[in-house]
């Protein structure tokens, strides 16, 4: 078998959110670091889709950033092709690594410039990656791409603010897609859509990927949507993952409490009857996690281990999952 094509090796990224040095003096208070993303490992397969889940809040999109180097990691690294990505991101051919990953951010409405056209929003990465020069044929790339993603190659002429939310995230697949990248990030993007239109853009994903061979980083917190795109789910709380297995294992076996807890909480179509079970408690305070496992404050199964000893990532019949109580065989 061939090497993954992404590898994240213990990826964490610790930021300091301390009051300014002078207010720490006078009110005698300690520097606050917030662990974002603690330890997280996983590999995707080229031509596959990994998908992240959990609640607001457990670093998914600090992830996203990481594999994209808008972020330095605190710690770890992140193989791409076999290589160190981050140390290659400061070289001189970072340019051409960056060529290869893009992004598709979650907010349409912010991550497009309201006063570029189209043509200038999705021929930018043509023009800074020298990939095509003259302005004629960027054009008629410019439309290529348009209409790959269910648009008119007359739009190119238009601006933001004449597209609904759907079309103005086809507009970032387009221009994601200007340098024929390998590896897409996703960083939920089909939240900030209506359901239908959801719909469309995640069948629109679905068919580049099976045209261009692609390799999808896909963020999200709506289960419903992962089932639909994903080949591996991982599931995160509080900056880690606890669960990474292939879809239907997920689906169908859930063996973290945690993950159990949100694939209750969805509606099933024929358990009309059954009462739906809320997600219980909240996620506790990111800069003050709990000791131990992080999940042990709403988890049912925990016990005096949970709540001093950190679970490993282990990989138990097939799933890779952080739990003392599916290690032990109590669940």
């Amino acid at each position: 078998m061939s090497a993954p094509l992404v590898q994240a090796r213990d990826l964490a990224k610790t930021f300091d959110v301390s009051p300014p040095w002078l207010n720490r003096v006078l009110e005698g208070k300690p520097r606050l670091l917030l662990n974002a993303v603690d330890g997280v490992s996983f590999e995707i397969e080229k031509g596959k889709t990994l998908a992240l889940v959990g609640e607001s809040g457990c670093g998914k999109s600090t992830v996203a950033r990481l594999l994209v180097g808008l972020y330095e990691p605190t710690r770890g690294d992140l193989v791409f092709d076999g290589a160190d990505a981050h140390a290659v991101f400061k070289t001189s051919q970072g340019k051409d690594l960056r060529r290869r990953i893009q992004m598709i951010f979650q907010d349409p409405y912010a991550s497009l410039n309201p006063r570029w056209t189209v043509e200038d929003i999705v021929g930018e990465p043509l023009q800074e990656h020298g990939l095509i020069s003259d302005a004629g044929e960027r054009k008629a790339r410019v439309g290529e791409l348009l209409k790959s993603v269910g648009l008119a190659a007359q739009d190119m002429t238009k601006f933001p603010h004449q597209f609904s939310g759907g079309q103005r995230q086809r507009i970032s697949i387009a221009r994601a897609l200007a340098t024929e990248p390998e590896f897409l990030v996703c960083d939920e993007p089909t939240s900030a859509l209506d359901v239908s239109v959801q719909a469309q853009v995640l069948n629109i994903m679905k068919d580049l990927q099976r045209q261009r061979g692609l390799t999808y980083l896909f963020i999200s917190h709506n289960l419903a949507v992962v089932r639909h795109v994903s080949d591996q789910v991982g599931v995160m709380y509080l900056g880690r993952i606890v669960e990474l297995a292939d879809k239907h294992a997920l689906f169908g076996n859930p063996r973290h409490p945690y993950t159990r807890m949100l694939l209750d909480a969805i509606p099933k179509m024929h358990d009309t009857g059954r009462a739906r079970t809320p997600v219980q408690g909240e996620v506790p305070n990111p800069l003050n996690p709990p000791g131990g496992c992080t999940f042990n404050p709403r988890c049912p199964h925990a016990n005096e281990r949970c709540r001093t000893e950190r679970p490993k990532l282990l990989e138990i019949a097939g799933v890779r999952v952080a739990c003392h109580a599916v290690e032990e065989g109590r669940i």
